[in-house]
């Protein structure tokens, strides 16, 4: 085994020698001797050294200290398109974290972006040139941006602000960043970061739901503080978490796996109906059966669009996730999501909505509680089975309480869809399939009825899932 400086030595020859390495990483002469010294690089200059080590056909192979032959087809490349939120500063660490994966990163800045990080930063850190400008004329000598679009595996947008959103739902080209977006054959992916109420807004939500149906995947921010002092969705994801469902989605992009090629739409948790801002109608469905079937068509390579509600499940790696509250947000987001290969709903949508539900908290008065009016909710399952854009095999989940199979059966001629997954909810809330680890269900299609042993839910993923590439494998 060579040690850690002999090593070393060999990756500064390999690279021209230690000005070549020094300008390569951006330190001086210092930092190599304290690598040296301490045998260890930093995690984001030994990305840079990866990089540059796979152009040259070599690898650092880490477990053995050694150099080896690599093939440099393998790196893929990612174009980082940053828009010009407060976020943006976060994308220095995105880029690092996405090095760390092997991936070459390329810097593409709005005229926004650079009022908050340079471009010097951004190029200093993947130690690729950054480009910011449409009409350069260095750069658009060669239709840059049209080779910008087209030589890259992946484009990712993070952030993405409201207004960058908007171009590119509208098709609009009129910069750098939004010309590449509508040019490039490659998967793109957007991590929005805004406002808490710019993210909930309507007209947002429709321009995302626009470029869902597009093929655009939608990496949702996380809840929590945001830069302009209120608490709520809208707060960049982290770049971990990002450099992660992108890591995922390359995979799947790039390497064949039993249902590569195929888009699978699943509906998730429960949702909500309010009453008022305070109260609503809901149920206790936790939303593990629906994740645990997201996360394992994501393991077998399809593309996936989650459509949840409220759940504390984090959505897996590597998908759309579309987040919602009511019964009518859930059927809106579904049809924008098609056209799909299979749709799985499992989520437990509320049977009713509040008819003219209350924009203000109802109080409690002496003349008792206040009277709702209820009114039966769209039935998805129903409506995706009858759908123009119908998925070639749609499968439906049910919860009952009494005479399960007979109502399942039922259940299963009335919806339309293919196969219907039951489960028998027990009456002591205690022993409930919601929120528990494990289920028991019948399988239902027009030709069976199986029972199913009680199945920890991702082994009932795995079996619906081992089914369905049966079943594509035998369309």
């Amino acid at each position: 085994m060579t040690d850690f400086n002999t090593l070393f030595d060999q990756i500064v020859a390999e690279l021209g020698g230690r000005n070549s390495v020094m300008a390569l990483l951006n330190v001086g002469p210092s930092a190599l001797s304290n690598y040296r010294k301490r045998g260890t690089i930093p995690s984001a200059k030994q990305a840079l050294l990866d990089k540059a080590l796979a152009q040259k056909g070599l690898k650092f192979e880490a477990d053995d200290l050694r150099l080896s032959a690599h093939n440099s087809a393998e790196i893929r490349r990612i174009l980082l398109i940053i828009t010009g939120g407060i976020a943006a500063y976060k994308a220095l660490d995105l880029a690092r974290r996405l090095m760390e994966r092997g991936l070459s990163v390329t810097g593409v800045m709005s005229k926004g972006a650079q009022e908050f990080i340079t471009p010097l930063s951004v190029a200093a850190l993947t130690g690729e040139k950054v480009y910011t400008d449409l009409f350069s004329l260095t750069d658009e000598a060669e239709m840059g941006h049209i080779r910008l679009a087209r030589e890259t595996d992946m484009v990712l947008v993070a952030p993405a602000t409201a207004h960058f959103i908007t171009k590119m739902a509208l098709g609009m080209a009129d910069c750098l960043a939004s010309t590449i977006c509508l040019a490039t054959t490659a998967p793109v992916m957007i991590a929005p970061a805004m406002n808490p109420q710019m993210w909930a807004h309507p007209a947002l939500q429709q321009n995302l739901n626009t470029l869902v149906q597009r093929g655009v995947e939608i990496i949702a921010p996380a809840t929590g503080d945001t830069a302009c002092g209120e608490v709520g969705a809208g707060r960049l994801e982290e770049p971990i978490i990002i450099a992660e469902q992108v890591s995922t989605r390359l995979r799947q992009t790039y390497q064949n796996g039993p249902l590569s090629g195929k888009h699978i739409l699943i509906t998730s948790g429960p949702t909500i109906e309010p009453i008022d801002p305070v109260r609503f109608i809901a149920n206790r469905s936790s939303g593990k059966q629906g994740h645990a079937l997201a996360a394992e068509a994501v393991k077998r390579g399809a593309r996936v669009t989650l459509v949840s509600g409220p759940v504390t499940e984090a959505p897996p790696a590597g998908l759309t996730h579309i987040s919602i509250e009511t019964a009518h947000q859930m059927k809106e987001a579904c049809e924008a999501a098609l056209p799909a290969d299979s749709v799985i709903c499992a989520a437990a949508v509320a049977d009713w909505h509040v008819v003219g539900a209350s924009t203000s908290k109802q109080k409690k008065t002496e003349a008792g509680p206040t009277v709702i009016t209820l009114a039966t909710n769209p039935d998805i399952l129903a409506s995706l089975s009858h759908h123009d854009k119908r998925p070639s095999l749609v499968i439906g989940f049910a919860a009952e309480t009494d005479n399960l199979e007979t109502a399942a059966r039922e259940k299963h001629r009335r919806k339309g869809c293919d196969w219907l997954i039951a489960n028998h909810i027990a009456a002591d809330a205690k022993h409930s399939v919601f929120g528990a680890n494990t289920n028991k269900v019948l399988f239902i299609s027009s030709e069976t009825c199986e029972e199913w042993p009680n199945l920890k839910k991702t082994d009932v993923a795995r079996r619906i899932f081992d089914r369905m590439e049966a079943w594509f494998d035998g369309d």
